[in-house]
């Protein structure tokens, strides 16, 4: 069996259950287009990326891009030094393994202070993070006001720190893809004649306990939301295509309407997903999210 190109991280709020709806979104003639160029200013964990490059061949090229350095450097890692990487894993991944449960919690603070020098080579700086996603509690990924990572522990009997066959895979795949790292709107240079771009930037709140994991030191607040919107705006005059995720406030305040006046030009469809991280657990569990697209879609997708 051909090991297929997956995420090779844990990623809170990935796309995966929701790739089948994604796809009844895609414009009608996506897979009969040709030199598509795909698009990703948000890219995450990248289950998206990592689907739709390998089910739509047509796409020629793919530019992912993500404000999260230490992630970024992860993909150029996997796509130029896969097999340094591994070796830094195995390494890592033997060492870890045998320890008794309260060597593990020293051995992982340990290995967090390291990551956080912010001086590492790629090879080193992407094993340590990867490491953390694997070991940490949840698979947060979460920074301070100074950028530092600063998850706790978690407690797992046997995780999986080193994925050859995963990194091996993904880095083929990456092969013909572009990795930015900075601010979303400068993806749109690289965008061509057929271009379609997916967004999937951190999600506005629904609550303040929801809003505990700081992806970067730079908060995407109700202005940065408002500044995508209108980026939105600006690529469906250009003619892009484009698909965007969020969450859907006003299934928690049916008087919210925030992505529904700042998306009002556009079709918003609202769908279930099963969300597994709040602080309350209570509050966790099938809520709507929203896919909001300006190409063609199926009218049928719209389910909630």
């Amino acid at each position: 069996m051909i090991q297929k190109a997956k995420p090779f991280i844990k990623w809170v709020g990935g796309k995966t259950q929701l790739i089948e709806t994604i796809e009844k979104l895609l414009p009608e003639d996506f897979r009969n287009q040709n030199n598509i160029t795909y698009i990703e200013p948000f890219v995450g964990g990248g289950a998206v990326l990592f689907w739709i490059l390998q089910k739509y061949p047509n796409i020629k090229k793919a530019v992912i891009n993500d404000i999260n350095p230490d992630l970024t450097t992860a993909y150029k890692t996997i796509k130029t030094n896969p097999k340094g990487l591994i070796r830094a894993l195995r390494s890592i991944q033997n060492e870890y393994l045998p320890l008794t449960e309260s060597d593990r919690k020293a051995y992982y603070l340990s290995k967090r202070e390291k990551f956080n020098t912010k001086s590492l080579e790629p090879v080193e700086n992407t094993a340590l993070f990867i490491f953390l996603n694997r070991t940490c509690f949840n698979g947060l990924y979460r920074v301070n006001s100074k950028g530092l990572f600063n998850v706790p522990f978690g407690k797992y009997a046997n995780p999986t720190i080193c994925d050859e066959q995963t990194i091996l895979a993904d880095s083929e795949l990456l092969q013909k893809v572009e990795i930015l790292t900075g601010d979303f709107e400068a993806t749109l240079k690289h965008a061509g004649e057929n271009s379609f771009f997916y967004f999937d930037p951190p999600y506005k709140p629904l609550s303040e306990t929801s809003s505990f994991n700081s992806y970067s030191k730079e908060d995407f607040n109700d202005n940065e939301q408002i500044r995508l919107g209108k980026f939105c705006q600006r690529i469906d005059l250009l003619g892009h295509r484009f698909i965007l995720s969020n969450s859907d406030v006003k299934g928690k305040n049916p008087h919210d309407n925030f992505f529904d006046d700042l998306y009002n030009e556009f079709e918003i469809n609202r769908v279930y997903a099963t969300r597994m991280v709040n602080a309350k657990a209570d509050k966790r569990g099938k809520l709507t999210e929203l896919l909001i697209t300006n190409g063609s879609y199926e009218k049928t997708v719209k389910i909630a």
